[in-house]
């Protein structure tokens, strides 16, 4: 992202990182035509490929959202510190991805200045400290079925920063439209609780393991509210920081790491301080990991939220732009509505399902106005030197506007 390994999965950094690649694959295109003209068949087979990996590839991000979020809350009832959380699933991150950034950036380590990296750790403490810090305070407040709804809404807030920062025009009736109607699902979903509802599947499957009860000092659904709301301002200020972060340091794979590891520095200051106050002089033994669920959460967070995330998400990202992800987020919401109810025997009531509800229509009136208004910039756009099929498009819009899913 520089990605903030989050539970949401990596977004490249700016409209120029995807740009280049879909150039380079346009190159590649051309060399490879020059020496074989793809038949219809060819073509017709690799479409059809396509068209099944790629809402597939989306489908995975979405299941591996959702067991982040049940592992991350699990881990947090059980004690876990969120900044301790924070700093090993970083530390991990950094290490899965740093692979790539050797192999495709190396080259770019001579280009990283203190201004580059002065950038980067901004990045990291909007995205990954303040962001995925924030969002896990709220997490161990609140549930994971309540949480996931604040994922969905990070695509609005950033377009009210945007609009508030005047990097985006306060145009397009959908995009407003839906911005209001999430606001709205939010508010019905925090304030109105309404009958609860008896679900047809078995509930609380984990009721005598520790990690299925949140700890009485924690649980505050005002306070983890506004911890959540917090989460999504200081995303949509990291998605608009990305913009110059991508054209300081157009390097996706090296970006990420350098990110990973300025988040896990500062989320050990910050953890460390937090720990140290709340024991009374200090704890290590919080920072300690065995072979159990808080290991498990660490590992599986790095590697698929952080590794796998990365790549499919960016691949996606390429070839059907910045919208195409967030059309599968309601997935893992109504997943993780479902399996937090099935496991830890989270209660459905009438407000938080017509609160979700209105927060993925939102979503997806906000989604379209987006695409119709990217397709009329690329319209606008003239023509290709020597193209003769029409106006040159792009793979972006003017913000990243989709949420880290």
């Amino acid at each position: 992202m520089p990605a903030a390994s989050t539970s949401m999965g990596y977004i490249p950094s700016s409209s120029s990182e995807v740009e280049e690649e879909a150039v380079v694959i346009s190159m590649a295109t051309v060399e490879e035509g020059e020496k074989k003209t793809p038949t219809p068949t060819m073509a017709s087979s690799s479409w059809s490929m396509e068209a099944v990996m790629l809402p597939a590839s989306m489908v995975l991000v979405q299941a591996f959202t959702m067991g982040a979020l049940l592992l991350s809350k699990l881990a947090l009832n059980v004690g876990m510190e969120p900044f301790v959380l924070l700093a090993y699933r970083n530390l991990i991150g950094a290490i899965i991805v740093a692979p790539f950034a050797f192999y495709f950036d190396r080259g770019m380590l001579r280009k990283v200045n203190l201004r580059v990296f002065g950038w980067l750790s901004i990045s990291a403490l909007l995205g990954i400290v303040l962001g995925i810090g924030l969002y896990y305070y709220g997490l161990r407040a609140t549930t994971a079925a309540y949480s996931v709804n604040f994922l969905n809404l990070i695509p609005m807030v950033t377009f009210t920063m945007a609009v508030v920062l005047r990097q985006e025009k306060l145009a397009g009736r959908m995009k407003m439209a839906g911005t209001a109607i999430c606001v709205g699902g939010t508010m019905v979903a925090s304030l109105y609780k309404g009958p609860l509802l008896r679900p047809p599947w078995p509930t609380h499957m984990l009721r005598h393991h520790p990690a299925a009860t949140v700890p009485a000092a924690h649980h505050n659904m005002g306070l983890g509210t506004v911890y959540l709301c917090g989460s999504c301002v200081a995303y949509a200020l990291w998605f608009i920081v990305q913009a110059r972060v991508g054209r300081e340091f157009p390097c996706k794979y090296l970006s990420t790491v350098l990110a990973c590891v300025s988040g896990t520095l500062q989320a050990l200051l910050i953890g460390a301080a937090v720990t140290f106050f709340q024991a009374g002089g200090g704890s290590a033994a919080s920072w300690r990991l065995g072979w159990n669920l808080q290991l498990a959460a660490v590992v599986y967070m790095g590697a698929f939220n952080t590794g796998a995330t990365f790549c499919l998400m960016s691949w996606a990202i390429a070839r059907r732009g910045p919208i195409y992800p967030s059309m599968f987020n309601s997935l893992s919401l109504v997943a993780t509505t479902v399996l937090d109810s099935l496991l830890l025997g989270t209660l459905v009531s009438v407000g938080s399902l017509l609160g979700t509800l209105l927060i993925v229509v939102g979503l997806y009136v906000f989604l379209r106005g987006k695409a119709t208004e990217v397709h009329q910039q690329q319209q606008q756009q003239p023509p290709a030197a020597g193209d003769d099929h029409g106006p040159a498009t792009t793979t972006r819009g003017q913000l990243d506007l989709e949420g880290p899913g």
